[in-house]
């Protein structure tokens, strides 16, 4: 068959997926934005980015959305006149209104959408953290801006979902055209490893055994607790005074609110705790590389991950499959995979003294929460495992178009 990815950070989720499915003899290309600049597992053709338009009020989203949706149609349409290329299944990320018209295009192609979130005005992500709580009343631009994942999910003819968190979001009348396959986790390359180690900036170098807490996202913001996290630091590093803090996370913002011009929400919440610790022993190391990244969760102690109810982390699972000892907050997302005091520790997101309490006690016995890390190992290599549980299934999902 002839498939077509379309992500405009391609490979995105489609990273494993698509190289499987060309070694089962199909014809792949991506199709991603002309600025994407990762490199591609298969062959990549480019959509123009499309220009920014000035629509403000609740049309934004779905303004710049359809745009991107029609560039994309657009370029679909240059690859099937000028290539020939008709794809059998088309298989795009909902997100970003990349595959809105590409029916339009290809109506014979069977469509396939990723559904990784759908925004609620409540009882989700937003309203959740009473800190950024929006006092203007109900927040429609929440309800306007999920428009396009609307109309994604209605034109595909099916759809997937990594967690069943995350697929309970959408209306219950199109749940029935969402499947739940996670990514999947490579155990074999992210499990325990006695011989890891990371060096930090100021060059010494941590080892399995040390007394290491930490602490992962991609940006370090209040959708993924870093505030929370920032609170509890000063009760932990005075109980534990050997304890070494290593973050890793930009400056940016991913999600939610954007902080004051010229702020970053790390420097805000560092600023907030920073007379009542010791800076010496937390280490911000940004964005790492991934075998940085993966040397990190094999040499520490306890890994503490935190979200808003969103859409959940790969690297919460990563932690458990490489052994770490997680502690996640009581949340819907973590609360599929983690069962407290089974494979991991739950703590109420806000509560901070508990966070506190619970990451200095795991910190301090490592022995008692050695049946936890191996349960949290087990419970990735048995239900999430890319090689021999994800992939084979998301195949079977492409190959047999959803049906």
């Amino acid at each position: 068959m002839k498939i077509l990815f379309v992500h405009q950070n391609f490979p995105g989720q489609f990273l494993h997926l698509a190289p499987a499915l060309v070694s089962r003899g199909h014809q792949v290309v991506g199709l991603t934005a002309a600025r994407n600049k990762r490199t591609a597992p298969v062959p990549v053709l480019r959509y123009r980015d499309p220009a920014e338009r000035k629509v403000e009020g609740a049309a934004k989203t779905y303004a710049e959305m359809s745009e991107r949706g029609v560039s994309v149609a657009r370029a679909a349409l240059q690859l099937t006149r000028q290539k020939g290329f008709v794809p059998d299944i088309v298989f795009g990320h909902g997100g970003w209104g990349e595959t809105l018209f590409l029916r339009e295009v290809w109506p014979e192609a069977r469509h396939l959408t990723y559904a990784e979130f759908y925004y609620r005005a409540k009882c989700a992500d937003t309203g959740f953290d009473p800190e950024f709580q929006n006092v203007d009343g109900p927040n429609l631009s929440v309800v306007a801006r999920r428009a396009h994942l609307l109309q994604a999910l209605v034109e595909a003819d099916a759809a997937l979902a990594p967690t069943a968190w995350q697929a309970s979001t959408y209306p219950e009348e199109l749940r029935d055209k969402i499947s739940v396959i996670h990514d999947g986790i490579d155990t074999d390359r992210v499990q325990p490893d006695p011989r890891a180690r990371l060096t930090l900036p100021n060059g010494r170098v941590l080892t399995p055994g040390d007394e290491v807490l930490s602490f992962v996202n991609r940006n370090l913001e209040p959708y993924r607790g870093y505030h929370i996290f920032m609170r509890a630091l000063p009760e932990v590093m005075k109980a534990r005074p050997e304890a070494q803090i290593v973050i890793v996370g930009g400056d940016a913002q991913s999600y939610g609110p954007a902080p004051a011009k010229g702020m970053t929400w790390k420097q805000i919440f560092l600023d907030e705790v920073k007379d009542r610790v010791d800076l010496s022993r937390i280490h911000f190391l940004g964005n790492v590389p991934y075998p940085e990244f993966l040397s990190l969760l094999q040499v520490t102690r306890v890994h503490a991950y935190l979200t808003y109810p969103f859409v959940l982390s790969w690297s919460m699972l990563e932690a458990m499959s490489a052994g770490a000892l997680v502690v996640g907050s009581r949340t819907k997302p973590v609360e599929e995979l983690i069962r407290d005091g089974e494979n991991g520790r739950l703590v109420d997101f806000f509560d901070v003294n508990g966070w506190s309490e619970a990451l200095t006690a795991a910190l301090a016995d490592p022995e008692a929460a050695a049946p936890l890390r191996a349960a949290a190992r087990a419970t990735i290599s048995d239900s999430y495992d890319l090689k021999r549980h994800s992939l084979p299934r998301l195949v079977e999902f492409v190959e047999n178009a959803g049906r």
